[in-house]
């Protein structure tokens, strides 16, 4: 269903963090951007259409009034609102804004640190644009930090901090089938594989918790409703958003998932784990049944690799790319 195509070089190797890699799709200058962190640089690639055009730019974490900051990236997202689209990056001492092809930081905003060392390591990590104006990230004590980002200019504000989770933010999606009926229009992950589902606005409303189990939920999706969720046990769950109901669990991996991806327009679903396998599924979501039926399509090898990113490279799945612990190469898989 999928064969290999030639790998993409970056400038240094992937590190072993959940989600890391993120994708933008430039359609009108038929160009794709790539984002891997390494430490505490952002690995960026822009890469044409045709495969002859690869230009390579690296963002450093940045710190007020310190010329080099050796504070580790923990995630870089590319966030697409209607007006505008951004980079995000998240470290242990705050969270940068740029412009998407990383030319110019918009916005800086410094975590809360303590004065003595605590127990408690300080990251921000999980990033979603949600509907509109908003750009969500997480940080390690639970909280959900919300922007209000005009559409242009430098002129972001802190609008909101919702704090509902007790435990360390992993990750967080909205919805992405572009479905403007769907109640629910965020899902945020924690370290205890806690979710909670959001109404966004001027305030925005919690309309359902799912408990974990303890284990870390280490990636999610939102779609058409359902949320997506992958965990440490290699498991992936599906549940009905706003009521809670566990529609299906996938014993999908031997390994801890460090990846989930959807195609929104063709309802193909990408997880990728330790075990180094990365493997495709099909969602079907039947409303008058209230039921998603799972249908496992494909599965790829990436020989000796530990996975830490996947990523659909469109809308309908045609693509995706992968990248793993230690390697200097986005791996990239297309449709037969």
């Amino acid at each position: 269903m999928y064969h290999k195509e030639k790998s993409i070089q970056i400038k240094n190797s992937a590190s072993a963090l959940y989600n890391n890699l993120s994708v933008l799709r430039i359609a009108p200058r038929r160009l794709t951007h790539f984002t891997v962190v390494h430490a505490n640089m952002v690995n960026m690639v822009s890469a044409s259409w045709d495969g002859l055009n690869y230009t390579h730019r690296q963002l450093q974490s940045k710190e007020p009034n310190v010329a080099t900051s050796t504070s580790l990236i923990m995630q870089a997202a590319f966030c697409v609102l209607p007006s505008r689209d951004l980079l995000v990056v998240t470290s242990q001492k705050g969270i940068q804004m740029y412009e998407s092809d990383g030319s110019i930081m918009v916005y800086w905003h410094a975590l809360d640190t303590p004065e003595t060392p605590t127990a408690q390591a300080v990251f921000a990590r999980g990033i979603a644009a949600v509907y509109e104006n908003y750009i969500c990230v997480g940080v390690s004590s639970g909280a959900i930090l919300v922007f209000d980002v005009p559409s242009k200019g430098s002129n972001i504000t802190l609008s909101e901090v919702l704090e509902e989770h007790k435990e360390s933010i992993t990750d967080m999606a909205s919805e992405c089938s572009g479905s403007q009926e769907c109640i629910a229009n965020l899902v945020t992950a924690d370290d205890g594989g806690n979710l909670c589902v959001w109404k966004s606005g001027e305030e925005f409303q919690l309309l359902n918790k799912i408990p974990g189990f303890d284990m870390s939920c280490s990636s999610v999706k939102l779609w058409k409703g359902t949320a997506v969720a992958g965990y440490g046990t290699g498991q992936i769950r599906l549940y009905e958003a706003v009521t809670g109901i566990l529609h299906a669990e996938i014993n999908a991996h031997a390994r801890w998932i460090y990846s989930v991806d959807i195609a929104p327009f063709s309802g193909l679903l990408l997880s990728a784990a330790e075990d180094s396998l990365v493997r495709v599924w099909h969602m079907t979501i039947t409303p008058e049944t209230n039921s998603v039926e799972v249908v496992h399509l494909h599965n790829e090898c990436v020989t000796d690799t530990q996975i830490c990113g996947a990523r659909f490279c469109d809308g309908d799945g045609y693509a995706f790319a992968v990248t793993g612990y230690d390697l200097s190469e986005i791996i990239r898989y297309i449709q037969s």
